[in-house]
């Protein structure tokens, strides 16, 4: 049955580091799908009727399909029976929303705006929990979520923070600058006057952990506070620190081609980014920023040639 290979290409698949979570529950929907059709393969004309009554746009119905086509590839190889079905007829193209990059006053007019909320009898640590996550995030360019996942075991000697089983399945390392790892220190210790049974790093209402929700809606309220990005159609969004962190980097590269790929490569591995080319995403998303590169890289090729 389709739904014993589902979880056996699932199975294979997180061996080698993928999570595959939403995918996992579309493959076996259309193996339901299929066995409602007794359907013992995968069947173009089946994988093209359950991905257009199953998505409500075209992007959706791409995703399932490319889903679909992998699977079934899969499977081919060893029976060639299955048909593979063409997701690209359904191609949509994903435009990346451009970041904000925030500058070195607006982060700290957010920082005093977070150290400003207003105290709340159920969240005692409301003040110095924002304060904190927010430097954090803009020294470090940690993600939300692995922030939000620190426990109090991750802070190990030497300023560095364990970043554990994230995204791609990867833990890796990550050194802080002495001031700020003072900083996370001293709310530790502030944090370890209200300490219950949960050893995440940053709390919410009742000593529960942080949710990511409960976190953006704090921040919606500092950049108000703050007065930073008001009035744009797109509000700045808390990952942007992240994007800001990885540009102000990259914008203190060296011009020696030898020190920029060295460069993007220590930032890539800071980053916990799979694949050097999310990197780069970086140059793209900030015009500026790939005016100065390209600049560099005139300047290299001028004194190749001369």
């Amino acid at each position: 049955m389709l739904i014993d290979d589902v979880n056996r290409y699932i199975t294979l698949r997180r061996s080698q580091g993928f999570k595959l979570e939403k995918t996992a529950r579309h493959l076996e929907a259309f193996a339901r799908y299929a066995a409602e059709r007794t359907d013992t393969h995968i069947r173009i004309e089946s994988a093209l009727e359950w991905s257009s009554s199953t998505s409500s746009t075209q992007r959706s119905r791409y995703r399932k399909l490319q889903e679909l086509a992998h699977f079934a590839r899969f499977l081919r190889a060893e029976d060639p029976l299955h048909e593979v079905p063409d997701h690209h007829i359904f191609y949509c193209p994903v435009s990346r929303p451009t970041p904000y990059i925030y500058s070195r006053d607006e982060i700290a007019r957010m920082l005093a705006a977070a150290g400003n909320l207003r105290r709340q009898k159920p969240s005692p640590l409301r003040q110095h929990i924002y304060v904190m996550l927010i430097g954090l995030l803009a020294s470090t360019g940690l993600r939300v979520s692995e922030a939000l996942n620190l426990r109090l075991c991750d802070l190990l000697l030497g300023d560095v923070l364990h970043i554990r089983q994230t995204k791609f399945n990867k833990s890796r390392l990550v050194p802080m600058h002495p001031s700020v790892a003072a900083a996370l220190r001293d709310y530790l210790a502030i944090r370890e006057r209200f300490s219950g049974e949960d050893d995440h790093m940053f709390l919410s209402v009742g000593g529960k952990p942080m949710g990511v929700g409960t976190l953006y809606a704090a921040f919606h309220v500092i950049l108000r506070k703050a007065g930073v990005g008001q009035g744009r159609t797109r509000r700045p969004r808390i990952h942007d620190l992240r994007h800001t962190f990885a540009t102000r980097v990259l914008e203190q590269c060296s011009a020696r081609r030898e020190d920029v790929a060295r460069d993007f490569i220590a930032l890539s591995t800071y980053l916990g980014h799979a694949h050097i080319r999310y990197t780069y995403w970086y140059l793209q998303a900030t015009p500026e920023l790939m005016s100065d590169i390209a600049g560099m890289v005139e300047n290299l090729i001028g004194e190749k040639l001369s």
